[in-house]
């Protein structure tokens, strides 16, 4: 007997009630002779977001291969978007699994089912391509009109990061000192041009020195040497 997990979903808690979903896939199941392992509902949730806490627990349930099928009312219940559900689906073959949705009468356990699969990955691939043309596009268009593309560059003040690795800092008391990534704090610091120290100038040793006018003879004041007057008597 094949085991199956029903899944159902409301953007509202007011004025819809999962019970009507329920009760056509539980009458499905009953007809294919399905053993019903478990109901995931998600209530009050938006299509929108690919995490629900319902969802997320099927997907574990399957991973860990305790489902042979999963049975949906529609597909806008399951996946909002095409690539979502060409995602699940092709997870779900990888395992295995089957998936059944009522409303679009799609079974991928038949020839007509994998080959409506089929025609959806190639939608998907398509749309991808579309969005990857338009991409490029808008890049091209802003590098003709001289826009820097990528994240704004951040100025470094790269003398003061060689001042603290001057000072022994490490690189990560300098990132966090300057609120910088510690890549960019090398990359400044490599960019940055190194000075050698320079030398201090050696002054020879002036002290116990004369000068030139300490080593001439003494005179008076009329500038005569005193070894050079005679002091004879006349």
């Amino acid at each position: 007997m094949k085991r199956a997990a029903i899944y159902a979903r409301v953007s509202t808690h007011n004025d819809q009630n999962p019970e009507m979903q329920l009760h056509e896939v539980r009458d499905y199941c009953r007809r294919r002779g399905w053993k019903v392992l478990g109901e995931y509902v998600d209530e009050g949730i938006s299509g929108s977001k690919e995490h629900r806490p319902a969802l997320d627990s099927l997907l574990s349930e399957c991973r860990r291969r305790l489902v042979d099928a999963v049975v949906v009312y529609r597909y806008d219940r399951f996946a909002r978007s095409l690539r979502q559900l060409v995602n699940a689906l092709d997870e779900f073959r990888a395992l295995g699994i089957d998936f059944v949705s009522l409303h679009e009468g799609v079974d991928t356990s038949t020839p007509n089912g994998r080959l409506v699969f089929g025609i959806f990955a190639s939608i998907a691939e398509f749309e991808r391509e579309l969005i990857r043309d338009r991409v490029r596009s808008g890049l091209a268009l802003a590098r003709s009109r001289g826009r820097r593309l990528g994240r704004p560059r951040i100025v470094v003040d790269a003398s003061k990061v060689v001042s603290l690795r001057a000072q022994g800092r490490s690189w990560a008391a300098i990132s966090a000192e300057m609120g910088i990534g510690r890549g960019t704090a090398q990359r400044a610091w490599l960019a940055c041009p190194k000075t050698s120290a320079v030398q201090p100038l050696q002054l020879p040793d002036l002290q116990g020195l004369q000068s030139p006018q300490s080593n001439r003879p003494k005179t008076d004041e009329l500038g005569l040497r005193p070894d050079c007057v005679d002091h004879s008597p006349s």
